[in-house]
């Protein structure tokens, strides 16, 4: 679908809202020229071929008919004002719908690569702009189109000569703002990007405010705001500069047609072409003239306001998922555990080497394996690929026998269970992060998760217990309780595959036995991979694997590594140090 039939696309669902409000805005744009109409009707023949008491009479009664018209116009701009804007609004949200959603489609890779004030700039901002553009761009187009070919015509009626000398004009209004439109777009894209770069500052300096303090660095930070903020300012101002010219220019001509109008009407009368009543209409609907030439300066900006949002927002919409269901994906069920890697290599999008390449393994159901090796060998990003956070470059991952490619994303990601060394929690309850892992789970099933995971006695002496609000990322909570909270979810979803990511490695030793205990509990008779940082905590594992830039270097149990003397060796020995 091409950018400018999805734009309008938006409008479908709201067709009849739409059709109501155009016929409003034409309604609303033609009672408007009836009142100069009557103004000479009054001026030119009221007051020249009726008596005083038939005068009164005739124009009591346009007097009620302009009362009446006037409550219409009213009824049509209250119409145009507030279901016109709900059409805005509603466009919005199922704008704002679609671009959350394809974002929750890309992969890691994609969010690698982004940052996250720049997306909600996109979210907030960019569509904002977008549906001021869907629902007052046509109304004001119908109603200056109306407006000045019904000014026109009736101009016309009026005197031919002064109408087209006043016209000459518009064909240099209409230069004048194409060429100072191409400037305006120009600036209001800068504006877009650099305003989504001082969101991007802000969410990054306001996530990492403790680190801030700890080193003292709000100057710097701060400094840092400061350095995109003073882009912005400039981008702003040239933007403004952009508008300032445009806005003047256009006044500039519009009091231009005012002089012609009436010095040119002066000298009209003086020659008895045109009489004073003619003068005075044609100079009512110069201002009725000059209604859409304003219209066209608002709908002006509110166009490369739009179109420069629209662009930013389908630069996301257009990006395809690398990662997503293949065309006959099936659902796994049943699983029992085996896992394959069978010459897995893979390398980052936007790099050229490798992480790691050619891995083959078989891991046998309910078996616990541990990955080591040193920083950078791509262990996380290893066992990323099960779940296809990540695509294998080459080569193929199985379960049960089944290459993870020919699964849906959502039935392979329900079957496989993370703990993280950075656990993520959100702003809310107890309750609501541990039941994140299965949203239909009872009070009594959420509880025996957290006892599984050792966290029900600590829970219970919050303020308020499995109620009680943690703050954004759980800040309220210790370390080794945020990573129980996190195991508490995992047993809730019941995975039969699990991936622990140096879940233990940030946590003091206290709190590292008891959520050993809990990952030990946790990984009974399931398919478990641990990476671990803390090679004491892998001694017991079935199989450790050795990861190294040539891939899996050695394997076996934790006295057959050692005995090789080997790499486990030297990284078990600097471990101790």
């Amino acid at each position: 679908m091409s950018r400018r039939k999805k734009f309008l696309s938006y409008y479908k669902p709201y067709l009849g809202v739409f059709f109501a409000d155009m016929f409003c805005a034409f309604l609303a744009a033609a009672i408007s020229l009836v009142n100069p109409l009557i103004v000479r009707y009054i001026t030119n023949n009221l007051l020249t071929k009726y008596n005083i008491t038939e005068a009164m009479d005739i124009i009591i009664k346009l007097g009620v008919a302009m009362v009446c018209l006037a409550l219409l116009e009213m009824a049509c701009n209250f119409f145009i004002t507030n279901q016109g804007h709900v059409m805005g609004a509603k466009i919005e949200y199922d704008m704002r719908n679609d671009l959350f959603s394809h974002l929750e489609t890309l992969s890691f890779n994609y969010f690698d690569n982004e940052k996250t004030g720049q997306l909600m700039s996109r979210i907030t901002n960019d569509l904002f702009d977008i549906t001021e553009l869907l629902h007052h761009g046509p109304e004001d187009v119908v109603i200056s189109i109306i407006k000045f070919i019904g000014a026109f015509i009736i101009l016309l009626q009026v005197n031919v000569y002064l109408t087209l000398v006043v016209f000459i004009v518009i064909p240099i209004m209409v230069v004048f703002a194409s060429i100072i439109r191409r400037k305006m777009k120009k600036a209001f894209k800068r504006n877009r990007k650099e305003i989504a770069e001082v969101n991007a500052r802000i969410e990054d300096s306001l996530s990492g405010i403790r680190v801030v303090k700890s080193f003292a660095n709000e100057e710097q930070e701060f400094q840092k705001f400061k350095q995109g903020n003073d882009q912005f300012l400039d981008s702003k101002k040239q933007s403004y500069f952009a508008m300032a010219i445009y806005h003047s220019g256009l006044n500039f001509l519009i009091s231009i047609i005012n002089v012609i109008v009436i010095i040119g009407g002066g000298l009209l009368i003086t020659k008895d072409v045109i009489n004073v009543g003619d003068l005075i209409t044609f100079l009512l609907y110069i201002n009725i003239l000059v209604d859409p030439i304003k219209k066209l300066i608002n709908f002006t900006e509110q166009f490369e306001n739009g179109i420069t949002g629209f662009e930013r927002f389908m630069d996301v919409m257009e990006i395809e998922p690398d990662i997503k269901d293949a065309e006959n994906a099936v659902e796994l069920t049943d699983v029992s555990g085996n896992v394959t890697f069978d010459q897995v290599s893979f390398k980052y999008n936007d790099t050229v080497n490798e992480v790691f390449k050619d891995i083959s393994l078989d891991v046998k159901a309910g078996e616990y394996v541990a990955i080591v090796g040193s920083s950078g060998v791509g262990k996380s990003t290893m066992c990323s690929l099960i779940p296809r956070f990540y695509e294998v470059s080459s080569g193929t991952i199985k379960i049960d026998g089944k290459d993870i490619k020919d699964l849906t994303l959502k039935s392979l990601r329900n079957n496989i269970g993370v703990v993280q060394q950075d656990v993520y929690l959100f702003a809310g309850s107890v309750m609501d992060n541990i039941r994140y892992a299965k949203l239909d789970a009872t009070k009594e099933e959420i509880i025996e998760a957290a006892k599984n995971a050792n966290a029900h006695d600590f829970i219970m002496e919050l303020p308020n217990g499995y109620d009680t609000y943690i703050g954004q990322r759980g800040i309220k909570l210790s370390g080794g309780q945020k990573q129980r909270l996190s195991i508490a979810r995992v047993f809730l979803k019941n995975p039969p595959i699990l991936i622990f990511d140096e879940a233990t490695s940030a946590l003091d030793n206290e709190s590292e036995k008891v959520v050993q205990a809990s990952l030990e509990h946790l990984a009974k008779n399931r398919t478990t991979f641990v990476i671990a940082h803390r090679l004491t905590t892998i001694r017991n594992a079935e199989n450790i694997l050795v990861l190294t830039e040539e891939g899996i270097k050695e394997k076996g149990t934790h006295e057959e590594l050692l005995a090789m003397n080997g790499v486990y060796s030297s990284l078990y020995q600097y471990n101790l140090s």
